[in-house]
């Protein structure tokens, strides 16, 4: 094999420097540390790189006779990403061509598709996903080929060993290509492992994320191409927002790195627009999906990778797309067979709902099995190849294990404005927010709600939060609410009177006072003084009572009210009215 890099016409041009340390001819005279043995990691998408990147520093932790150097290999249509992520690591970066200089021990990768230079070093092939269930295009060819498979001619060297998760892999492989007899490591999965060590840390995890105790977390799984969740619906994270009331839901989305890498993020944001104004949590490429996969409460996906392993964490699955691209015989075909698959006429909310009811916790337990061999053991396993390769003795160090990922604290844009549907009995207030900007795509407008439903009075409104940027949607709003506290009572009112004459539009505004309690103003002038139980209760809700009584032609003057969140949460709303002051108009 050549050790040319083979510049794709996708590809920018790339000027890495060679290193002189720690590799190179006369690296010896400037390292400090005196390593035994060279490992090089190649690096040729996001993916592949974050799956070493999340696995290696376990392996050789404290161990001074190993030296780490990563070859970037620029020829991917993936490639963008790869470099700003191995800097940012702080990683000893080649370029792909000094790679045939130098003589490593072992070259390490979970790209399979590389063309490596001539030596007798070995080379170790970790999956960049579970096993080998897609077929993906060849850069090679107008063919496709199995994603996670090597060149033959790899294969023929004896110098390739594939790390496989599951011994059903092994048979897959040996029936697809014959060529692989021999060349396999059963070694588990780390990524499921890490998982799995995650879920005891999952209350932080939704903490860091902004997800509430009472809320559901919906996470979005899209894996890359036309057949993909977004691929197939990219408006599917709008619709799911604008069916899935704001105060006991919140929806994230993890896209599949190559998206990112091929599209770029300014494209996904733009695409995104709406949904990221509806409060969409969109998770970054690298890391910070393993924290979001555990706290989710439900997996809407496909037939990525990502949505595999929600599966396997026994978190219930909801199929929005399913590809042709799939590997029939896999454990992601064993998925399709058991999860429940979203119709293209179906109310979102009522079939989220139904997914969640309906899931039992072994559901998917023969699916996980038939994908990972002795879940817990993979990192030592790893371990164990990699020292073998490397021609050393393991460390004396305990056999690493997997920690669980760490927490990723990502903030959705805040949203600014609302849908409030609310029904009122004479002591029982019923709220349902949606984001404004999402609500309309699946209701079918504002007015849709605004109708009276048997003994209660059930309306629709629009609130905005004087942080909403489009000034016509903040004219339009019956409510407008402070997005931050009132330092004092006196600094309420005065902001309330202000807004109400600002916005002629506005039947009321409220906001929430330092100190506890809210402060509603009405049109006439006058003033409710609301005090809420349970946990600190958004500005929005408490506006929502006032407004389903004044729409109703009533105001209580002191009452003690039920407010029910979404029929799933009541809480206790004591409302006192005080007069307009003389001045008011």
């Amino acid at each position: 094999m050549s050790g040319r890099s083979r510049l794709s016409p996708l590809s920018p041009p790339v000027s890495l420097p060679f290193l002189r340390v720690p590799v190179g001819p006369d690296a010896e005279r400037w390292r400090t540390f005196p390593a035994e043995r060279t490992l090089v990691v190649a690096a040729r998408t996001v993916t592949s790189t974050v799956r070493v990147l999340e696995s290696l520093p376990a392996l050789v932790r404290d161990d001074p006779r190993v030296s780490v150097v990563f070859a970037y290999d620029p020829t991917s249509a993936f490639a963008s990403g790869v470099l700003d992520l191995l800097h940012a690591s702080g990683c000893r970066v080649i370029p792909w061509e000094q790679l045939a200089g130098i003589r490593p021990d072992l070259l390490l990768t979970a790209s399979e598709n590389l063309e490596i230079p001539d030596g007798d070093h070995p080379v170790l092939v970790l999956p960049h996903g579970v096993g080998f269930q897609k077929r993906v295009p060849d850069s090679r060819g107008p063919h496709d080929r199995l994603s996670g498979l090597v060149p033959d001619a790899l294969l023929e060297s004896g110098r390739a060993w594939l790390a496989v998760s599951h011994p059903d892999q092994e048979r897959q492989l040996l029936a697809a290509h014959p060529k692989t007899a021999g060349r396999t490591l059963l070694l588990g999965d780390p990524c499921f492992d890490d998982l799995l060590a995650g879920r005891a840390h999952r209350r932080s995890y939704r903490e860091a994320l902004g997800v509430a105790e009472d809320q559901r977390l919906v996470v979005l799984s899209s894996t890359w191409g036309p057949t993909s969740l977004l691929g197939a619906h990219p408006d599917l994270p709008v619709r799911l927002l604008g069916a899935l009331p704001r105060d006991t839901y919140q929806v994230a989305a993890v896209i599949h790195p190559n998206v990112w890498s091929a599209h770029g993020s300014w494209q996904i944001r733009a695409l995104q627009s709406a949904a990221l104004d509806a409060g969409l949590i969109l998770v970054p490429p690298v890391h910070a999906w393993r924290p979001a996969l555990v706290a989710a409460d439900v997996v809407v996906g496909d037939h990525g990778s990502v949505t595999l392993y929600g599966a396997a964490l026994g978190t219930p699955v909801l199929l929005a797309a399913f590809g042709a691209d799939s590997v029939p015989g896999t454990a992601v075909h064993d998925l399709a067979a058991a999860a429940p698959r979203l119709g293209p006429g179906d109310d979102l909310r009522a079939r989220v709902e139904s997914v969640v009811r309906e899931h039992t916790p072994d559901r998917y337990t023969e699916v996980a099995r038939r994908a990972f061999d002795a879940p817990g053991s993979a990192l030592a396993r790893l371990r164990t190849a990699v020292y073998d390769l490397l021609g050393l003795p393991e460390p004396a160090t305990a056999p690493p294990t997997s920690p669980g990922p760490p927490a990723a604290a990502l903030d959705a844009r805040p949203v600014t404005s609302w849908v409030v549907v609310t029904e009122a009995g004479d002591e029982v207030v019923s709220v349902r927010r949606f984001p404004a900007a999402a609500y309309a795509l699946t209701h079918g407008g504002l007015d849709a709600e605004e109708q009276a439903a048997g003994p209660a009075a059930s309306f629709a409104h629009l609130a905005c939060s004087d942080a909403e940027r489009d000034r016509g949607l903040l004219e339009s709003a019956s409510v407008v609410e402070r997005s931050e506290h009132a330092g004092s009572r006196a600094e309420a009112l005065a902001w309330l009177r202000g807004t109400l004459a600002e916005l002629p539009g506005a039947l009321l505004a409220v906001t929430a006072v330092r100190g506890g309690g809210h402060l509603v103003a009405l049109r006439d002038g006058r003033v409710v003084e609301a005090a809420v139980t349970g946990p600190a209760a958004p500005p929005g809700l408490v506006a929502a009572v006032v407004y389903a009584y004044v729409r109703q032609g009533r105001v209580p003057a002191d009452a003690l009210v039920t407010l029910r969140i979404d029929g799933v949460r009541d809480e206790d709303v004591v409302l006192r009215v005080r007069p307009a002051p003389p001045h008011a108009t």
